[in-house]
């Protein structure tokens, strides 16, 4: 009976893009004209077809609809407005009226949408029907028999099982990679055309991404639509609003199949796929590196263009990365959304938060099997895994050394280039570590951030914190496989290994004398310089080596924090308690190579070898006397100043 019915193709006009591209505004206009007349005509005739009870015709209104929603919705050249078909609820849902609105504007509550399929979903949350199938709004008719979720609509339906089947039908040609998605294939096409058909008219930046250039729009306006109903927190984009819900929730929808690893946000989950498979599709075309995470991609990119998008209204401090610059408002703030439930603490970042659970639980995510010591970050859990492996793969070209740690090796290499690549805005001072400028912006600030909670005594350098709370634990993670000799730090048994190895990697340029320990090297250039660039605040007093500033301010303090567990006597300095210690044991591991006389002070050892060597190297200035014994040399300077700082306590005589 219907078979010779009337369908829009019989009677619509196609072009393709290329011929549509050829005409002018009039006939474009034209056209509309005609094809909306002829679709209302149709649309009329089909008006019963909802009562008829045949699958036949409703594909064919279904289709019809869709042809003329396409160009009917589809924008006028050089015009910010378009014609849309806007809907209206009604229990009938072939009934349409065209009115002029923004492109793909909603009639009801005024929210706007680039694609008509969006506003045609959109619709149905006002209407008792939903368009072309028969059951109510928010009922889900869609069950996956894999897992159970329900889904509203077929299409929403089709792609989840997808991730069941792991079906991906659509291929990229160039690269071959899969998609199980429409949208995910042609966005990903835009990777190697380099298409970013979205341009932000405030500042010009183009995007690959509509939501991206959304989410960036509101960067502008400062609108954040989004609200948590738990915490009241607000978002501009609905991805970030919806991955924040599960923080409440607790959900973790994506499970990886090889390891059963879950995941809270889809992106997280396909890079952590690339962990398995190796795949790292984003690759730099400066220098050809290539990184298996878009956002780090991105972050890559800013180290060759120096771009720091990210500007605190409060400083003016710029950044290159949001997470830097969402933490740095914090410090403005005062916000430490990271609250432990154990103790109350409360922490500015994630990671920090993280760490300090560790210590409460003694578990984390990566946990090594020769100590047990837990991490939160896998390439730190993959660092402290080579100080068991002895595994050193990142190897410098110039001196043959070797790291374990790739951020080690790049220090290592600025020994060689004098590069010195962060500056100190106070005073000038160039550093070849960041970690280091921080940490010396904190003598001119004086904030002492990490608090012993034993003792009270505050540090400004985190690793300084956690060596001193190893003096009050007795911890000593790192031990000596030649010898068995353990070590509270790394730098000591680093420094240590030397010993056994002979190595002296820290040479002089001016008097070619090598050092095993950097610390003894850079003390050594002052002997060369004269710099003494700690000076006491009580006394004046001024020293060339930092350690020998704590030590003197002691002086002052009274303060005697190094004590003997065997007489309790108390010591100012680490290396007294050290050499102390060495009075009850017997110890004596400074050897001399040439006559075998052993000393239980390194101090003492290094004098000894000067009378093989015949080494003076403290030579007085005024009268070029040298001398081997930086002792013997202060005493003599005396001779010249006139100084005399010793007073018997008897008679009130100075010496």
């Amino acid at each position: 009976m219907f078979q010779d019915s009337v369908v829009f193709e019989d009677v619509a006009v196609n072009f393709t893009q290329e011929e549509w591209a050829l005409l002018g505004p009039s006939q474009k206009k034209l056209y509309r004209d005609v094809m909306q007349e002829t679709f209302v005509n149709l649309a009329s005739i089909g008006e019963n077809w909802e009562e008829k009870n045949t699958e036949d015709h409703k594909n064919q209104g279904r289709k019809l609809r869709s042809h003329m929603v396409e160009r009917l919705c589809e924008r006028k050249e050089g015009s910010q407005f378009g014609e849309t078909i806007s809907q209206t609820p009604n229990p009938k849902p072939n009934k349409k009226t065209f009115t002029r609105v923004k492109p793909y504007e909603c009639s009801v509550c005024g929210k706007d949408y680039m694609c008509h399929s969006s506003l045609n979903r959109h619709m149905r949350s006002h209407t008792e029907h939903r368009s072309y199938e028969y059951h109510k709004y928010g009922e889900k008719s869609y069950e996956c028999k894999e897992c159970g979720k329900r889904f509203s609509f077929r299409s929403s339906f089709r792609i989840h099982e997808r991730t069941h089947t792991g079906e991906k039908p659509y291929k990229c040609k160039q690269c071959g990679k899969a998609f199980s998605w429409p949208s995910s294939f042609q966005i990903h096409e835009r990777t190697h055309t380099g298409e970013k058909p979205y341009e932000c008219k405030e500042c010009g930046k183009a995007f690959i991404y509509h939501t991206t250039f959304r989410g960036h729009m509101r960067m502008h306006t400062g609108e954040k639509p989004y609200k948590c109903k738990e915490c009241g927190k607000t978002f501009s984009h609905p991805s970030s609003f919806r991955n924040h819900e599960r923080t409440h929730s607790g959900e973790k929808p994506y499970e990886c199949k090889q390891c059963g690893k879950a995941f809270r946000y889809y992106q997280t989950f396909q890079i952590h796929e690339r962990t398995h498979t190796g795949e790292k599709p984003y690759q730099c075309k400066q220098c050809g590196k290539a990184l298996s995470c878009p956002t780090s991609f991105r972050s890559h990119e800013r180290i060759h263009t120096g771009e720091k998008p990210y500007k605190c209204k409060k400083c003016g401090k710029a950044f290159s990365f949001p997470s830097s610059f969402r933490k740095h408002e914090r410090i403005h703030t005062g916000e430490k959304p990271y609250d432990c439930k154990e103790c109350g603490k409360a922490f500015i970042s994630l990671p920090s938060y993280r760490r300090h659970m560790i210590m409460h639980t003694g578990n984390g995510p990566y946990k090594c099997k020769e100590c047990g010591k837990a991490f939160d970050c896998p390439s730190s859990f993959q660092i402290h895994e080579r100080t068991h492996t002895g595994e050193k793969p990142f190897e410098c070209k110039q001196c043959g050394k070797a790291f374990s740690c790739s951020s080690s090796f790049r220090m290592h290499e600025r020994t060689h280039t004098g590069e010195k690549p962060h500056e100190c805005k106070q005073c000038g001072k160039a550093f070849s570590c960041s970690s280091s400028v921080r940490i010396h912006e904190r003598t001119h600030t004086g904030e002492k951030p990490y608090e012993c909670k034993q003792c009270g005594k505050a540090f400004s350098c985190s690793s300084s914190f956690r060596m001193h709370e190893r003096i009050h634990t007795g911890e000593k993670p790192y031990e000596c496989k030649q010898c068995g000799k353990a070590f509270s730090f790394s730098s000591s048994f680093r420094m240590h290994e030397r010993t056994h190895t002979g190595e002296k990697p820290y040479e002089c340029k001016q008097c070619g004398k090598a050092f095993s320990c950097s610390s003894s090297f850079r003390m050594h250039e002052r002997t060369h310089t004269g710099e003494k660039p700690y000076e006491c605040k009580q006394c004046g007093k001024a020293f060339s080596c930092s350690s020998s500033i704590r030590i003197h301010e002691r002086t002052h303090t009274g303060e005697k924090p190094y004590e003997c567990k065997q007489c309790g006597k108390a010591f100012s300095c680490s290396s007294s308690v050290r050499m102390h210690e060495r009075t009850h044991t017997g110890e004596k591991p400074y050897e001399c190579k040439q006559c075998d006389k052993a000393f239980s002070c390194s101090r003492s050892f290094r004098i000894h070898e000067r009378t093989h060597t015949g080494e003076k190297p403290y030579a007085c200035q005024q009268c070029g006397k040298a001398f081997k014994c930086s002792r013997s040399f202060r005493i003599h300077e005396r001779v010249h100043s006139g100084e005399k700082p010793c007073e018997c306590r008897q008679c009130g005589k100075i010496f």
